[in-house]
C-alpha cells in the first residue's frame, strides 16, 4: 500500500471508519493537526502517519457532523439563512 501524504484540506478515512479532514501541518514541529468528522481536534507527528493506514476520501457531502448546532439556534430566522442540508427529518423526536 502506497503512503498517502498529508495535504491541507484533503479528507481521509482510517480502517475504524472515523473521518477526519489536514487543517494544519507544521514542518517544525513535524506534526499534522487534524479535524475529525464530529469536530474533535487531533495531532499526528510525522513519523506516525505511515502508521495510519489511511484511504484517501472525497469530503463528505453532510458537513453538520462539526458543527455543534441545535435547529433552536436558527429560531425566529428566515428559513433561508438555515445552512443547505442542515435539516434533519427526525429532530422532531426531541420535541416530545
Amino acid at each position: 500500500m502506497a503512503v498517502l501524504y498529508p495535504v491541507i484540506g484533503q479528507w481521509f478515512r482510517r480502517p475504524s471508519g472515523t473521518l477526519f479532514e489536514v487543517v494544519a501541518i507544521d514542518e517544525d514541529a513535524r506534526t499534522v493537526e487534524i479535524q475529525q468528522f464530529d469536530g474533535t481536534i487531533d495531532e499526528v507527528d510525522f513519523e506516525s502517519w505511515p502508521d495510519l493506514l489511511l484511504a484517501e476520501i472525497s469530503a463528505p457531502e453532510d458537513w453538520s457532523g462539526s458543527v455543534d448546532m441545535d435547529p433552536e439556534d436558527f429560531a425566529g430566522k428566515n428559513n433561508s439563512e438555515i445552512p443547505a442540508g442542515y435539516h434533519d427529518p427526525l429532530a422532531f423526536l426531541d420535541k416530545v
